[in-house]
C-alpha cells in the first residue's frame, strides 16, 4: 500500500512540475480551471447535476495533456497543447454545458474539424513515439507518414461516430443531431420490387399518428432525418482537418524537421531533462 501511495504521489508531483514547465499554457489551464469551476458551482445551484458531471469531467480532462506528457514521456509542443485545453472547454463546458451545440449552428462542424486536425497530429507522432530511434522518422517516406496521419484521425472519426449511433440506439440520445429535409428518395416506397427509387419531394411537415388516433404536427417544416447528415458532415470535416494536418505533417517529414511553423504542432519524445517522473523518483529515493 505504501509502495502504491508513492508512486500516485511521484506522479501527481511530476503532473505539476509538467503544468509548470511553460507558462503561456500554464495560464491558460488555469484560467480554464477557475471557469470549468465557477460553471460547476453555478449549475450545482441550479440543480442541474448533471451538468456539473460534465464540468467535474472536464476538469479531470484539462490534466489530460499532462498526464501523457509524464507517463509516456514525450512532448506536446505548447501551441497544441494550448490547442487541446481550448478544444476540452469549448466541447464540454460551451457546447454540452452552455448549449452552443444548439445556439451556434457551426459550432458541432468546428469541433470537429479541430478533432480531425488534432487527431492526425497523434496519428503522426506516434511513429516517433512507437519505435526507439527518432531518426528513423525522418527516413521513413514523408508521404507514408502523412498517410498514417491521415488514416489514424479518419479512424478515430469513424469511431468517435460509432460512439453517438450506440448511444442514440440504446439510450434514445441525440449524439447524432437530426436535420430537417424537404425530401425523401427511397426504394422501400416501390411496390414494384425492381428497385426503383421513389422520390417525394417538397415536404413541408410531417404528421405524427398516435395509438389513440390522434394527430399530431410536428411543425418543423419538412421530414425530420434521423442523423445520417449529421454524421456524413462530421465525417467531412474531419477529413478536412486531417488533410490539412497530413499536408503539414508531409511538409515536416519531407525538410527533416526543420520547418518550425509545422514543428510548434509536432509531439516528441522527453530528454532526460524534461522527464518529470524520473526526477521525482530519482529525489524521492534519495
Amino acid at each position: 500500500m505504501g509502495h502504491r501511495n508513492n508512486r500516485r504521489k511521484n506522479l501527481r508531483d511530476a503532473v505539476n512540475m509538467e503544468l509548470r514547465e511553460h507558462k503561456s499554457s500554464f495560464r491558460v489551464f488555469w484560467a480554464l480551471r477557475c471557469l470549468v469551476i465557477l460553471c460547476i458551482v453555478r449549475q450545482f445551484f441550479l440543480h442541474n447535476y448533471e451538468a456539473c458531471f460534465f464540468g467535474l469531467l472536464t476538469l479531470v480532462l484539462l490534466y489530460l495533456p499532462s498526464l501523457v506528457q509524464v507517463t509516456l514521456k514525450i512532448e506536446i509542443p505548447i501551441g497544441l497543447e494550448i490547442a487541446i485545453l481550448f478544444f476540452i472547454f469549448a466541447a464540454e463546458i460551451l457546447g454540452e454545458i452552455n448549449a452552443f451545440y444548439q445556439k451556434i449552428p457551426f459550432w458541432d462542424t468546428m469541433l470537429h474539424t479541430i478533432n480531425g486536425f488534432l487527431c492526425a497530429a497523434i496519428g503522426f507522432s506516434l511513429v516517433l513515439l512507437l519505435n526507439n530511434n527518432s531518426k528513423l522518422t525522418f527516413e521513413l517516406s514523408p508521404l507514408f507518414l502523412a498517410l498514417v496521419a491521415f488514416c489514424f484521425s479518419m479512424t478515430i472519426g469513424v469511431l468517435w461516430e460509432f460512439f453517438e449511433c450506440f448511444m442514440d440506439l440504446r439510450f434514445g440520445m441525440d449524439m447524432q443531431k437530426d436535420w430537417i429535409v424537404d425530401g425523401i428518395h427511397t426504394v422501400m416506397l416501390d411496390t414494384s420490387m425492381t428497385n426503383t427509387v421513389i422520390n417525394i419531394t417538397d415536404i413541408k411537415d410531417v404528421i405524427l399518428v398516435h395509438s389513440d388516433g390522434s394527430q399530431e404536427a410536428l411543425g418543423l417544416g419538412g421530414y425530420l432525418d434521423i442523423g445520417i447528415i449529421d454524421t456524413m458532415k462530421d465525417l467531412f470535416v474531419n477529413f478536412i482537418g486531417a488533410v490539412v494536418f497530413s499536408v503539414f505533417g508531409f511538409l515536416y517529414a519531407r525538410s527533416s524537421g526543420k520547418k518550425k511553423v509545422v514543428s510548434t504542432f509536432m509531439p516528441s519524445k522527453k530528454t532526460d531533462e524534461t522527464d518529470y517522473l524520473k526526477y521525482v523518483k530519482e529525489n524521492s529515493e534519495q
